[in-house]
């Protein structure tokens, strides 16, 4: 090929490449490439384009060599900076970041792609500081601000993202992800409704975006007017465009592989007392609700039967997350790896059985999934609903969060009600004890600790009538992310006079965040979202909980939680019969005193805190179901069936 030749495919991959036409472009430089092995320039931008498409292990090779060629390249550096970082390689990532700025102190997009792998680490005040140096070198760069607002929001300071985000859509209306930012931050936030209004602009521009699609739906379960049809049409939706994304290499989503087509010595031959290997990914992996109910079924879960993995995606590692290390056979930190490096990693360790504990909440990887890992696929534990995945074989659950041939329906997996609850809890072993309730030196007074996002329209009329039907009372509201002014004028909209609401801040610890339920006589959960952890937690200090019954799993949570601990008497059938057992306790004072002193031994003796007993219902419904799908003998049947 002559140099005006190469020359001429050269900006004309250059320019496929900057206009997003990114298959055309690779074409390109891959025949270049085949011309010009050693050529610096190609192996640079073919490196950086991978790293674009997601392929971080291509791109390092490329890097390396222009690096090779080139080794004080600035943007090479950088570039390869960010393949590193991709693949796992956290501090050769950062080492070569700090000498591409080393070289080019003022290249803007350096100081911000640092800040974004910090982010990654968690060290947010460092990355907070290097975003700023790129947007104070070029102000009118919009990733940068949409950079710096996605790690304000991480360091608990979503307002401030917003504005961030906001300032980004400013510089560039269309830019490819300030939506989606933007619409993270305002849920962070307890905006719902305006985030669910950024997800679906973005997903007008960018409707292959799989990841905005998973967010926006974790949203529709705080919806009070969207019937069971039309959210599971929506995870329908989702489930069929992961499918289609899938690549002709890619595993089928339905394809349902024997065991030995994974690692024939690890998964064979079958035998009915062969241990286990299961694998459990989640970004909550850490203090948050979701490990205080799976921390209970690893500390019991039959280390001779089963072998167990558990793939944390989230920058924090605290101590609960080192707790559930010593539980577990394997541990494998993988925040901020390319979905290609984790899987590549889920297949060595050849799972029989794959549980996702994420669900369509943040920082998920459902797609993994639809790759088919293994051949028993799960969810369990972190969402309240299908995940829309036809890959994803079973959802665990109970018979009170999801009544037989009443919720089956309405998802891809099978339903399996395999213990009396689905939850453990684990209470906090610096709980204090239960308080004497304020009504016996004050004013009666309600509350709810669930977060902002969940107290819908609905759930506000619903207390406001509680108020009305108790004139003297009061209501508590206690969330992270409270903004006063924000939610004195959404309560005084809703017809609840300020003058009988308290909003109280966060505590800095669990032991002072539970010592706040002394200021409460009576819990009132929200619907259609239920809580959970909240639930617990109320309970546990001595607080009874009033509940709705709704239609769906997230609407039905407290009602699996209250037959647990034998209470089902405050689960109300209608927003009436919510309010009249509301008024019921509050004209009870003397019931109030004793459930103080009573309620938390119930609570011990009951399947929420039976942790051996769930451990075990737990390790049998694995079993039962990886004989179902892999006719491994026993003739056992699925729990649930």
């Amino acid at each position: 090929m002559s140099p005006a030749k190469s020359q001429a495919q050269l900006q004309s991959a250059v320019t496929h490449h900057l206009a997003g036409r990114w298959d055309e472009a690779a074409r390109l430089y891959e025949n270049l490439r085949i011309a010009n092995p050693r050529d610096f320039q190609i192996n640079h931008l073919l490196g950086a384009l991978r790293q674009q498409q997601g392929r971080p292990a291509e791109a390092l090779g490329l890097l390396e060599k222009a690096r090779r060629s080139n080794p004080r390249s600035a943007p090479t550096l950088m570039c390869l900076g960010l393949a590193l970082g991709a693949l796992g390689r956290r501090e050769e990532a950062e080492t070569a970041l700090r000498e591409s700025l080393r070289l080019d102190p003022r290249s803007h997009e350096a100081w911000v792609n640092l800040g974004t792998l910090l982010t990654a680490a968690g060290r947010l005040t460092e990355a907070i500081e290097a975003i700023r140096r790129g947007v104070e070198l070029k102000p009118d760069y919009a990733q940068g601000w949409t950079a710096l607002g996605t790690t304000v929001q991480l360091a608990g300071r979503g307002g401030e993202g917003i504005g961030y985000h906001t300032r980004a859509l400013e510089l560039e209306p269309g830019h490819p992800t300030a939506y989606f930012s933007r619409a993270q931050a305002l849920f962070s936030c307890h905006r719902p409704e305006e985030a669910l209004a950024d997800f679906e602009a973005h997903l007008a521009r960018y409707p292959e975006h799989i990841q905005a699609r998973s967010y926006r739906l974790m949203l529709l379960n705080y919806r009070d007017d969207l019937s069971r049809e039309q959210v599971f049409a929506e995870h329908l939706t989702y489930g069929q465009a992961v499918e289609a994304a899938m690549t002709p290499s890619t595993p089928s989503a339905t394809q349902n592989p024997e065991p030995k087509t994974q690692n024939s010595e690890r998964h064979a031959p079958p035998a009915a007392a062969r241990r286990l290997r299961v694998a459990f990914l989640s970004p909550d992996l850490r203090t948050h609700s979701v490990a205080f109910f799976l921390e209970p079924l690893l500390a019991h879960l039959d280390r001779a039967q089963f072998e167990t993995f558990l793939y944390h995606d989230h920058f924090t590692v605290d101590p609960m997350s080192e707790r559930l290390r010593r539980h577990a056979s394997h541990w494998r930190h993988v925040v901020g790896q390319a979905d290609d490096i984790v899987e590549a990693q889920l297949r060595a360790d050849a799972p029989d059985i794959f549980v996702d504990l994420a669900g369509h909440t943040g920082m998920n990887r459902l797609p993994l999934f639809a790759h088919r890992i293994a051949p028993v696929q799960i969810s369990y534990l972190g969402y309240p609903n299908t995940t829309g995945l036809r890959a994803m074989d079973y959802r665990l659950t109970d018979a009170w969060a999801d009544p037989v041939g009443e919720t089956d329906r309405f998802h891809t997996e099978k339903l399996v009600r395999f213990a009396p609850t689905a939850w453990c809890f684990t209470p906090p072993e610096d709980a204090p004890s239960p308080a004497p309730p304020p009504s016996q030196s004050g004013a009666l007074t309600f509350g709810s600790f669930n977060a902002l996002s969940k107290l819908s329209d609905h759930t506000l009329r619903l207390w406001r009538e509680v108020l009305a039907a108790v004139p003297h009372a009061r209501i508590a509201i206690k969330s992270y992310g409270l903004e006063t002014d924000r939610w004195q004028q959404r309560l005084s909209q809703a017809g609840i006079a300020l003058d009988r609401v308290s909003l109280l801040q966060p505590k800095p610890g669990i032991a002072e965040h539970l010592a706040c339920y002394a200021q409460i006589d009576i819990a009132l959960d929200p619907f259609p979202y239920h809580g959970t952890t909240t639930t617990c937690e109320a309970l546990w200090m001595g607080v009874p909980v009033v509940t709705l019954a709704g239609d769906r799993h997230a609407a039905r949570v407290g009602v699996s939680l209250l037959h647990a601990v034998g209470h089902p008497e405050w689960i109300a059938q209608s927003d009436a019969e919510y309010v009249a057992k509301a008024v019921a306790l509050a004209a009870d004072p003397a019931r109030l005193t004793a459930m103080r002193a009573t309620l938390r031994a119930e609570m011990s003796r009951s399947p929420l805190l039976d942790h051996a007993g769930q451990a075990a219902r737990f390790g049998t419904a694995l079993r039962q179901l990886w004989q179902a799908q892999t006719q491994e003998p026993a003739g056992l049947r699925p729990p649930g069936s």
